[in-house]
């Protein structure tokens, strides 16, 4: 495996593990935002998610035999909003653009540590594939999500990558999401994951303005 794959993976494998408290947005359109325990549907054995982004749309389609743990978790990160407004704060050319971090530092403090279990992979990393990200340790995956730009499906062998979804429209929109920051810090001159807990979207904004964000996401009909 090459040096910069290498460390791309270390980088993917560990999301922020920061504490952050800050009061509850009174605007907070839906009370499953600050409280998960009220996100726990069971996704439909298929389902498909429009997301509009600033760069264009793109649908998913997810199956939940692939991965049940993670497609019912999406499911539900879908339906109470918590994507709207969410930042690609990691983008890297010819391995995958990351998103997942909620812009409120209130809300994404809440999502820290409602993990799921790991689902087993029975798909692979390959181009179009969507995945949760991890936190280096097993059951550890809460919000942030990734799509693969190429074969990456060596990630098999590092961690609990377990595909529950696929780009099937829209690839072309993904593959134009900005990447010219890299990878995050400290590693690269891209976004902090601590930053981004301690202070959402505004320390992306002011410090990384060129980077893409989901304006809505939604399920489809059907």
């Amino acid at each position: 495996m090459s040096r910069f794959l290498s460390a791309a993976l270390a980088s993917l494998v560990v999301a922020a593990v920061v504490t952050v408290c800050r009061p509850a947005s009174s605007a907070d359109p839906n009370p499953a935002l600050l409280k998960p325990s009220l996100a726990a549907e069971t996704a439909p054995e298929s389902y498909k998610v429009k997301f509009e982004t600033t760069k264009g749309d793109f649908v998913i389609e997810v199956t939940r035999a692939w991965a049940p743990n993670g497609a019912d978790r999406f499911y539900n990160l879908v339906k109470i909003g918590y994507y709207d407004g969410a930042v690609f704060f990691r983008v890297i050319d010819g391995f995958m653009a990351q998103v997942g971090m909620h812009g409120d530092p209130a809300v994404q403090a809440a999502w820290m540590k409602a993990s799921i279990p790991d689902d087993p992979p029975t798909q692979s990393n390959t181009r179009g594939m969507v995945t949760f990200a991890a936190q280096g340790a097993p059951n550890s995956r809460t919000t942030q999500f990734f799509i693969n730009f190429g074969d990456n499906s060596y990630l098999k062998q590092y961690g609990p990558f377990a595909p529950f979804g696929r780009v099937v429209e829209g690839l072309k929109v993904v593959d134009s999401l900005y990447s010219g920051y890299g990878e995050g810090a400290p590693k690269g001159r891209g976004p902090s994951q601590g930053e981004i807990a301690r202070q959402g979207n505004a320390y992306l904004k002011a410090s990384f303005p060129e980077l893409d964000a989901i304006t809505r996401a939604s399920l489809l009909a059907p």
